[in-house]
């Protein structure tokens, strides 16, 4: 789930490795974002690099690890009480709640013996890389069953409905991330997905931000599962891990949530109307975009591995991304215009000087000062890529939710 309000922050990325077992570390899978975005509790846990009683080592927090979120949940109970709000339409949810108990994907996740002779066949550096896929992707998973386990514990009552549907998609997202943690098994590794619990950062956002953000996560994660599912159905001879295989279902759920997250911000019209949700509508979609795009760049071996380019591959999925939030936001970017994409790559550009900066062995408050020049350029980057012209979208009075258009 994924929106990076960090992503101002010049830290450059530093994989992480555990010593004898993996803790984790972020997707966006990720979800991108990417999809990068949820959390959980409603007093984020103790913050800070601590160390558990087992001696695992805490996360280290860097510019594009997707991360826990937490909101207002008292005002999310509010945004969402029926009594109140006018708008929610009910019939609307209760169609999409029977969709989710539906559960399409119910028996889809069974694993064969193919899984562990392609974990002892995967070799050399691309294990490596197959591995911190896993780890990345299992925690982004994770990290959406908390923050929507939580928010269908707090809207129980006020709103039973809404609820239901938020504690199925928590098991949507607990099925996948258990799907990953298997998957590392096979390489001999499991993440502790209780010590995460506790010793990941938690950001907040408000309850809007949160929709916001989760929108634009599921449905970026959807376009990365199928354009990897349908590359690799063209490409077999790519395919490294059978767990690709399951994206084309996989994919449906992430569709589904973003659907339902829809649902969710139409119920509110002063979210998808006027120049204040223009601009924060811009703003999110400049996050996710930008955060995939340098989060993939620093990882191209993966996608190589795959049979893929990089940056062809994520300039594919922003521009599908965007039509479908198009659909739905007031304004989107202008991610077709070449200029957009320059802006990209030069970014990609200043962030590996950060990272090699951070990297090198110069004194701390030597290496503040190298980066400052380049955390300025990044920021000018990011702010003219915001202030490009954008593109007027979106319709409060969208199609009724369908499932044949989905399955």
């Amino acid at each position: 789930m994924a929106a990076e309000m960090a992503i101002l922050k010049p830290i450059s990325f530093k994989p992480e490795t555990g010593s004898t077992r993996a803790i984790f570390k972020i997707s966006h899978s990720s979800k991108s974002c990417t999809r990068c975005l949820p959390k959980m509790s409603a007093a984020p846990p103790p913050q800070g690099n601590a160390v558990s009683k087992k001696g695992k080592t805490a996360i280290k927090e860097t510019l594009l690890t997707p991360r826990f979120y937490t909101t207002d949940f008292e005002a999310m109970e509010e945004l969402f009480n029926p009594e109140t709000n006018k708008h929610l339409n009910m019939k609307e949810f209760e169609a999409l709640l029977q969709e989710f108990r539906n559960d399409y994907n119910q028996t889809h996740f069974v694993r064969d013996k193919e899984f562990k002779q392609a974990a002892d066949n995967l070799q050399g550096p691309m294990r490596s890389i197959f591995v911190e896929f896993l780890e990345r992707s299992c925690t982004a998973e994770f990290s959406g069953f908390l923050l929507y386990k939580e928010i269908a514990r707090r809207l129980k009552k006020t709103n039973p409905v809404i609820a239901e549907i938020f504690a199925l998609m928590s098991r949507d997202e607990a099925r996948h991330a258990g799907f990953l943690n298997k998957g590392l098994a096979d390489f001999n590794l499991a993440l502790d997905l209780g010590f995460l619990t506790k010793a990941r950062k938690y950001t907040f956002f408000k309850p809007e931000y949160i929709l916001y953000a989760t929108y634009l996560s599921e449905k970026i994660g959807y376009w990365r599962y199928i354009t990897i599912c349908r590359h690799l159905v063209a490409h077999p001879e790519c395919q490294i891990y059978p767990i690709f295989n399951y994206f084309e279902n996989w994919c449906q759920d992430e569709n589904r949530h973003g659907d339902f997250i829809a649902a969710m911000l139409k119920a509110h019209p002063r979210f998808l109307k006027g120049w204040v949700s223009k601009l924060w509508a811009r703003f999110f979609c400049l996050t996710v975009y930008v955060t995939m795009y340098l989060n993939d760049c620093q990882r191209t071996a993966f996608y190589e591995g795959i049979g893929l380019e990089t940056k062809k591959f994520d300039m594919h999925v922003i521009i599908e991304t965007n039509k479908t939030t198009a659909r739905l936001f007031p304004a989107v970017l202008d991610v077709e215009n070449p200029e957009f994409k320059r802006k990209l790559d030069r970014m990609v550009e200043i962030n590996k000087k950060l990272s090699a900066v951070s990297n090198s062995n110069d004194p701390e408050f030597l290496k503040k000062l190298k980066k400052m020049p380049l955390a300025a350029a990044l920021l000018a980057e990011l702010v003219a890529a915001y202030f490009m012209p954008p593109v007027d979208s979106g319709s409060v009075e969208l199609l009724e939710y369908d499932p044949k258009l989905v399955y």
